[in-house]
């Protein structure tokens, strides 16, 4: 019997005499690219890893007063830059890269190949996770050796654990969904930050959510950075600022309902609204 032919996928085309790579290794390479391409970027290295740290040294060495129980503004103020830091790394490097690669064409070339469409969003994935972890690992690095900040123990781990990933999730949902909302790659970065920057203000990274009027608390709970936010500083506070907190309490059950409620909410949202090239193109 003769042998079957097969085929090597090489850009958009295939040629004999080589099986297709498996679906695995194809994610492995798309998200290789991505991580890449990431970080050959400067201008997003620095502004999603280096702009969170200077947002801690900078409240941390400004700011440094007791907010009582012997708790540092910056113990507190780590866990609200820790989630504005993972809001950069998923909902706006997402958003504006994206966008960028739908305005250059990148989109529509990667739509036109043999690549599974997926391979191009578990590359996405992938970047956020790595980017994240990176980002967490440096704030807490910084804030334990330079301003003495503690680092969660025992069971808080699992809560910083699902938090963050719920928190990820939805955030990198909602960017995929919000680079639509870019009428172009230029527009991108002013379309995104101040949404950012604005969530940030209202969700209590800056200064304590109390001091937040209420009406802007209120707001700031219709969206996942203030639940994010919220859940972190209940593994870096003591029990006793959770009288702090609207509810009174750390509320992580509704934490989690609604970080999840927002992967859902995300995931139809991206369904809905994600285009492979710029409207009026063909």
């Amino acid at each position: 019997m003769s042998a079957v032919p097969t085929t090597e996928t090489t850009g958009t085309t295939t040629r004999p005499g080589t099986a297709l790579p498996s679906l695995a290794a194809v994610y492995r390479s798309r998200a290789g690219v991505e991580l890449k391409e990431f970080f050959r970027q400067r201008e997003s290295v620095v502004f999603t890893l280096v702009f969170p740290v200077l947002l801690l040294v900078v409240f941390g060495a400004v700011l440094d007063y007791d907010l009582g129980s012997g708790v540092s503004f910056t113990q507190y103020f780590v866990a609200g830059v820790i989630a504005a830091g993972i809001l950069g790394a998923s909902l706006q490097n997402m958003a504006i890269s994206i966008a960028t690669e739908r305005a250059d064409g990148t989109l529509k070339s990667l739509y036109g190949t043999p690549m599974p469409r997926s391979a191009y969003f578990v590359g996405k994935v992938v970047q956020v996770l790595a980017v994240t972890v990176l980002i967490i690992a440096i704030l807490l690095l910084v804030g334990a050796v330079f301003y003495d900040v503690q680092l969660p123990s025992g069971a808080d781990w699992l809560t910083f654990a699902w938090v963050t990933a719920l928190g990820a999730a939805a955030c990198t949902l909602l960017g995929i969904a919000v680079s639509s909302l870019a009428r172009n790659g230029r527009s991108a970065s002013a379309t995104v930050t101040p949404i950012a920057l604005v969530l940030q203000f209202i969700s209590g990274v800056f200064f304590q959510f109390s001091q937040v009027p209420v009406w802007m608390q209120t707001v700031a709970s219709l969206f996942p950075l203030k639940w994010m936010a919220q859940g972190l500083r209940s593994v870096f506070l003591p029990d006793a600022l959770a009288a702090q907190e609207p509810a009174g309490t750390w509320e992580l059950g509704r934490v989690a309902l609604v970080l999840g409620a927002w992967c859902l909410a995300g995931l139809v949202l991206c369904v809905l609204t994600f285009r492979w090239q710029e409207r009026g193109t063909r």
